[in-house]
């Protein structure tokens, strides 16, 4: 039996780590809040020069890939405490059978088993 509220405490510790990692990289969408998106550098729009506009471009560009990282990993964390709250946490969302509980520990996130992780876009 797994158990959950174990997996509860470690999933909303690292939801509120990865939140926090994204904000300080990006926003959420105003116009799609489960959305986010990277915030562009600054720089002196006024007298830029061409190395600093290109630093800031280069910044939000790195910025964007890091993002996008974080932001899967916030949204499978996110599934995963759904699925605790509606009791299905810990089955493959390809088979439906148990994820063995060395995965879940090594990865509390995980939407299938180790050999049907290819199947789901984003794990």
């Amino acid at each position: 039996m797994i158990d959950t509220e174990k997996f509860k405490g470690i999933l909303e510790e690292e939801e509120k780590n990865l939140e926090s990692g994204l904000l300080r990289i990006g926003r959420r969408n105003p116009d799609n809040p489960s959305d986010w998106e990277a915030i562009p550098g600054e720089w002196d729009k006024t007298g830029a020069d061409s190395n600093e506009s290109s630093d800031a471009i280069d910044e939000f560009e790195v910025n964007t890939s890091k993002l996008k990282e974080l932001e899967i990993r916030f949204n499978n964390v996110q599934r995963a405490l759904k699925k605790i709250d509606n009791g299905n946490y810990g089955k493959d969302e390809i088979d439906g059978s148990d994820i063995p509980i060395e995965r879940l520990e090594a990865n509390p996130a995980a939407r299938t088993k180790v050999e049907n992780a290819h199947l789901v876009e984003d794990e």
